[in-house]
This record gives C-alpha cells, structure tokens and sequence, in this order.
C-alpha cells in the first residue's frame, strides 16, 4: 500500500501537526517520534479510505484550471456540485488533487 503525505492538509491532519510542533517545543515529544506519529497517521489514512469509505459521489462543475505534473492531476472547479446517495452539496470553488497509485 502507497501512502503519501497529502492528508496532512487536511483539518485533522494540520490539527495533529501543529499538535506534535507543540509537543516536540515542549520538549514532551521527540521529533525522531513525532514524525513516526505523522508516517502512521498517513499510512492509517490511507486505510481508513481505501477499506472503510463506500459511498460514492459525483462532482460536477465547471472547469476553472487543469494540470498534470509528475503523474498528479490538479483540477479547480467553479459552481461545483456534490452529489451523493442522500444529499447534494453546492460549492462555489474546489480543488480536487487525482493520482495514480502503483503497486
């Protein structure tokens, strides 16, 4: 299984990194630890999505801006809208970040 840091932006994983900058100042955490902390939280992620998540949703939206770099796809959709089984969420800007996992 890849892991790959990009959950890190996330609120709960911008929560926990500014948690363990804290820790590691105060001297409670190592930082040789604390980036072990950072490696789980990562690969548990990365789990949690793969194995747990079963919905599925469609995004439309228009078009604002495309890339491809080192096999990334970066997509900025204006007007977009997620749709699920339940719901539909309006937004009025995202950015959807897409790659490719190889084994």
């Amino acid at each position: 299984m890849a892991t790959f840091e990009l959950y890190r932006r996330s609120t709960i994983g911008m929560c926990l990194t500014e948690t363990l900058d804290e820790m590691v100042s105060s001297g409670t955490l190592s930082p040789e630890l604390a980036i072990q902390v950072l490696v789980q939280f990562d690969k548990s992620m990365t789990e949690a999505l793969e194995n747990q998540v079963k919905s599925k949703v469609s995004i439309k939206g228009h078009l604002h801006t495309y890339r491809f770099c080192d096999n990334v796809w970066t997509f900025i959709l204006t007007e977009a809208s997620f749709k699920n089984e339940e719901t539909t969420e309006q937004v009025g800007k995202v950015k959807i970040v897409a790659f490719e996992v190889f084994s």
